[in-house]
């Protein structure tokens, strides 16, 4: 499927709260082991949970041009001093039939460049069977850097998680 020219990503606000949480909740239930989160968890939290937590982190979008969310992704910077230099990519999604046309390295490059201005590297962690997924972050200059063996566990299986990173400043870090 061609990429829509008239996609626009944005930071998903509060009001789009149903619309953030119906994606989210597709994500948990066809991906289970992609996220340390479980369908089951996040499908009994009210409505409320999903107004705050955007409210509360930086959560983005790629949307339609009739409003449809079709990926999301977000970007958490740590407040602390010690902390902040790494942030960290997380709760990346992209609707399956919205896949293999480049919107995830557009959705993700946005990001990239708002994550320059404001912290030294990006971290983010990807199973190990996520073939397509780890091409694309290196793609993207991201590093393998470790691997957590049995990271998560959906039922009685469990899956390993690449630790990733992407410097963003030229100083040594």
């Amino acid at each position: 499927m061609p990429i829509d020219n008239d996609f626009i990503f944005k930071r998903i606000s509060s009001d789009d709260a149903a619309l953030y949480r119906e994606l989210r909740l597709e994500g948990l239930k066809n991906t289970p082991e992609a996220f340390g989160a479980s369908y089951s968890d996040e499908s009994t939290k009210a409505p409320s949970h999903y107004r705050e937590l955007l409210t509360n982190n930086e959560v983005f979008g790629a949307y339609t041009n009739k409003g449809i969310i079709v990926g999301i992704a977000g970007l958490a910077i740590p407040r602390k001093e010690k902390l902040k230099h790494k942030g960290m990519l997380w709760g990346i999604y992209i609707k399956p039939e919205m896949r293999g046309n480049g919107l995830a390295k557009q959705l993700i490059s946005q990001i990239i460049e708002i994550a320059k201005h404001r912290t030294e590297e990006l971290l983010l962690t990807v199973v190990t069977s996520n073939t397509s997924a780890i091409k694309l972050y290196k793609k993207l200059g991201f590093i393998e850097y470790g691997c957590e063996p049995r990271a998560i566990k959906v039922g009685d299986c469990y899956y390993d998680e690449l630790l990733m990173r992407l410097p963003l400043k030229t100083k040594a870090i």
